[in-house]
């Protein structure tokens, strides 16, 4: 891979109540992986610039935060004053020396209205203590403490007027103990893998959900359809909502649902209908979207995008499928065998999402590979899937992610 090639990760960062308040950005690249600084410094700077200028900002993040690691070089450097200061947070990495060319950025960087984070945080508060005045989020390493250690590094920080953010967070213990010792904001694999759900029953809107996901893709008569929606008039409401906004650029005010279903399309109703799973499945209370549902929607959508720079455009459609599939189990606590037993999904999704077998399984594992940011990983996948290459896939990904964020923006 050359510089160019970089993929774009995002960790959710969420606040006490569990709700999404912000990404980690993580770049990579095979060169960037390695010590050399001067090769951070222009893979992050290409990415900086293909994520926030050739994009443009809400097309990376949407309406939240995006926290951004930076090396020394970097930090020193003008290209990040080009970013925009209100969506971003500066990351300071641990392995940045700590001196006076560095103390006098930081002042400059937060006079000009940069929000700066320390990265990685171990507990040592002599090494930090000239520049944590500066400093706006500590994201605290949990794992490196015992509770004895991290209640002690813990009211240490509170000698300065910081957030504490506890990061790498793996555990319901961890959790509950950082809550206690007053963290607001939290990061790491509890929240961003989605195998920590508490498992729950089906509610009645679920289950009529899963039955019509099950009954659009084995294209079963619109009358079978319009059976469950009028079994269901909650569901029936959202549906005349959503083919009624400007989006659907539907002429006239649609009042039936059979208008409703044609309007649509079963390929958009199907979309619909398995986003909206995740929704419905989220916690009383909980923010809409949740991380699972960000997740879902980007894995899904890149999957199609990957499937349709193939070449392969036909399968797009089951690629979106196995991508949303992939993941439910997780989200309803429940094996994923059960609940595809119970839906009519073609045979190269279930192969796909119960074993990662054929073009579909060799895709979804390459998906997984980039939310990780395993760079070797997705180069050695890239080479298993005919038809990809590093560009592409990094092109899909961008896509994905602007499109999970206009799931997100036009969230109530």
């Amino acid at each position: 891979m050359d510089a160019n090639n970089l993929f774009l990760g995002r960790q959710p960062i969420l606040d006490r109540q569990g709700n999404l308040v912000a990404f980690e950005l993580l770049f990579r690249s095979s060169q960037a992986n390695g010590a050399h600084i001067d090769d951070d410094l222009l893979a992050t700077a290409t990415v900086i610039n293909h994520a926030f200028s050739e994009l443009g900002v809400e097309a990376v993040l949407g309406h939240f935060t995006g926290y951004i690691n930076l090396s020394a070089s970097l930090l020193m450097s003008e290209v990040i004053e080009l970013l925009p200061k209100e969506r971003v947070v500066l990351e300071v990495l641990e392995t940045v020396e700590i001196n006076d060319a560095l103390v006098a950025r930081l002042r400059e960087l937060r006079a000009a209205g940069f929000r700066l984070a320390l990265d990685d945080f171990a507990g040592d508060t002599e090494r930090y203590a000239g520049i944590l005045d500066l400093i706006d989020v500590v994201k605290v390493e949990i794992p490196g403490h015992s509770e004895a250690e991290l209640a002690e590094t813990t009211a240490r920080l509170r000698r300065w007027p910081v957030r504490l953010l506890a990061e790498k967070v793996d555990t319901r213990e961890q959790v509950d103990l950082c809550l206690a010792l007053g963290y607001e904001l939290f990061q790491g694999y509890y929240f961003a893998k989605p195998t920590v759900l508490e498992g729950k029953r089906l509610s009645h809107t679920e289950s009529a959900i899963m039955q019509l996901v099950g009954l659009v893709v084995s294209d079963a008569d619109t009358t079978e359809i319009e059976k469950i929606f009028k079994q269901n008039p909650d569901l029936t409401i959202n549906l005349l909502r959503l083919v009624n906004s400007v989006s659907t650029g539907a002429k006239a005010r649609i009042h039936s649902l059979k208008e409703a279903i044609a309007v649509l399309g079963r390929r958009q109703l199907q979309r619909w209908l398995q986003l909206l799973m995740f929704a419905t499945a989220a916690a009383p209370g909980a923010q809409f979207p949740t991380p699972l549902l960000m997740l879902a929607a980007t894995r899904g959508k890149l999957m199609e995008l990957m499937s349709s720079a193939t070449g392969s455009t036909r399968q797009s459609d089951d690629a979106f499928l196995a991508g949303i599939l992939s993941l439910v189990g997780a989200l309803l606590g429940r094996p994923i065998e059960e609940i595809l037993a119970s839906l009519a999904v073609p045979e190269p999704v279930r192969a796909a999402v119960l074993r990662r077998e054929g073009r579909l399984g060799d895709l979804l594992d390459l998906a997984e590979q980039v939310e990780l940011s395993d760079v070797p990983g997705i180069e050695r996948q890239i080479e298993r899937i005919d038809g990809l290459n590093a560009m592409r896939v990094g092109e899909a990904y961008v896509g994905a992610i602007e499109w999970a964020n206009s799931i997100a923006d036009a969230a109530p």
